[in-house]
Order: C-alpha cells, then sequence, then structure tokens
C-alpha cells in the first residue's frame, strides 16, 4: 500500500456545509458557482480544491452523483487542480452514509473527521474496515481533528492497526462556528508537540483551517512552521483588517501573498 500523495500548499474551500446566499452572496452554491470560484481561486493561487455540493434547495450533500458531475467538470475546467470530496456529516449523514459514499464514489482524495466516522466503539470495526478499503483503493484520507485530544485519538488508532499506514493526511481545525469565531494563531502549537513526540515513527502532512477575521495570521503562522494552509469561506468570509472579502478568490490571493512574504527566503 502506498503512501498518500502530498497535500497542495494552498487548499481554498469555497462552500462549506452551512452558510448560505444570506449570510454573503458570493457563497457558491450551484456547480456552475462553484466552477467559476475554482478557476478564480487556482488563478489567484490555490493549488487544491475542498469540495463541497448542495442539494437544489441548498442544503449540504454528499450525493454520489453530484460529486461524480462536480468532479467531471472542474477537471474539465481546471485540469491540474488538486480535488478533495468532504464526507461531513453536516447534521445529516450517518457514519454508515458516510461510509457508503466513498466506497461508492471512490474519490481520489477524501477528507474524514474522526470525530463522526469513529464516533462510537460500534464504528471501530466498520472505520477500520474502510480505512483498509480506502488504503488499499488508492484513496487519499486527510483525517480531520478538531483538538489536540482528536490528535491524541488518531495516533492511538493508527497505532493499534484500524488506520493504516505511518504517513497520513492531517487536517488540524482550530476556532468553531458560532458568536465567537475567532482562531488565535498559538493553538496551532499543541498539535504540532504531539506531532513532534512521534517524529521518526510517524509522518504527517498537516494542513491547517482557521475561522474568522484572524484566518490570514493564522494560516501565516502555520506556514512558517511548515505546515500547508486551507482557506476560503467555508471558514472565514474577512479579511485580516476586517473587511468582508468580495469572493473567495480574495481570501485566497491575501493569504497567498501573506504566506509568501513570511516565507521568502
Amino acid at each position: 500500500m502506498s503512501a498518500p500523495a502530498p497535500l497542495p500548499n494552498l487548499m481554498v474551500s469555497p462552500t462549506g456545509a452551512r452558510r448560505m446566499k444570506a449570510d454573503h452572496p458570493a457563497i457558491p452554491i450551484t456547480l456552475d458557482e462553484i466552477v467559476n470560484a475554482a478557476v478564480a481561486c487556482h488563478e489567484a493561487g490555490a493549488k487544491g480544491l475542498h469540495l463541497h455540493v448542495r442539494e437544489e434547495d441548498g442544503r449540504h450533500s454528499i450525493d454520489v452523483g453530484r460529486y461524480q458531475e462536480a468532479i467531471h467538470a472542474l477537471k474539465a475546467a481546471v485540469p491540474d487542480l488538486y480535488v478533495q470530496v468532504t464526507s461531513e456529516a453536516g447534521g445529516r449523514y450517518s457514519p454508515a452514509e458516510q461510509r457508503e459514499m466513498i466506497r461508492t464514489l471512490r474519490p481520489r482524495h477524501v477528507s474524514v473527521a474522526l470525530r463522526e466516522l469513529l464516533s462510537s466503539p460500534e464504528d471501530l470495526d466498520e472505520g477500520k474496515t474502510l480505512y483498509h478499503f480506502a488504503r488499499a483503493e488508492g484513496i487519499d484520507v486527510q483525517h480531520i481533528a478538531y483538538s489536540p485530544r482528536e490528535l491524541t485519538f488518531l495516533i492511538d488508532k493508527i497505532n493499534s492497526g484500524i488506520i493504516p499506514g505511518d504517513t497520513h493526511l492531517l487536517q488540524i481545525t482550530i476556532g468553531r462556528y458560532g458568536d465567537l469565531m475567532e482562531s488565535n494563531p498559538k493553538d496551532l502549537d499543541p498539535f504540532l508537540k504531539i506531532i513532534s513526540a512521534y517524529e521518526g515513527t510517524l509522518a504527517f502532512d498537516v494542513m491547517l483551517c482557521a475561522f474568522g477575521s484572524t484566518e490570514t495570521r493564522c494560516l501565516t503562522y502555520a506556514a512558517e512552521r511548515g505546515v500547508k494552509a486551507r482557506v476560503g469561506f467555508e471558514n472565514s468570509i474577512w479579511n485580516s483588517d476586517g473587511s468582508v472579502a468580495r469572493n473567495n478568490a480574495e481570501r485566497v490571493a491575501e493569504v497567498a501573498a501573506s504566506i509568501s512574504a513570511a516565507t521568502r527566503c
């Protein structure tokens, strides 16, 4: 079983599962809007896209047919774009439905939240089967950890053989939805401390996403520490000066410029 392909240095998540046009008119909901956003964000510096699709009424979806249509359209419009689908429950889907989507779609790249897919002891056997299936099929799984405790849980499941391999894709998420959506760059440090303790035993290709107007500052702080970045309206619609961005491409451009300036030799 081969190791997963590296994550792109900068990925955009333009849609998410929750925000609607009422939150921002440039949230891409329809397939045409998602494709147009992908093209603009790629031109602004994004090398990958975290893909959410929606139902006709705008609700979050993990429908295989919708994903197939979107992946095909994105490949035609931006052939070299890394496209990762989400398995996010979004308050609608059970672990069994999430697993079935991955088995049926067989995406090249998928993100999986540990707290969703391994949400109960009963899910461990089915989860183990899915993780081994994904590794055997060449499906690159990016594991999402929302807390240092969840990262420790992930490492335990790797060491116990539930999740195969010693090289893994990891998304660290700091901050949250709600009234207080601001993330603190220093929230990344406890995760990195845990990862460093397993250096030489386990390898993690790490990406960060953050919430609120501190998104640019958090992603720049992460890049200075060798961590990759995920930007976009799923997590933040604000520029670093507190203004509301016009669109996802504006957020990509700001983050790309900030990271470039901070990491320039």
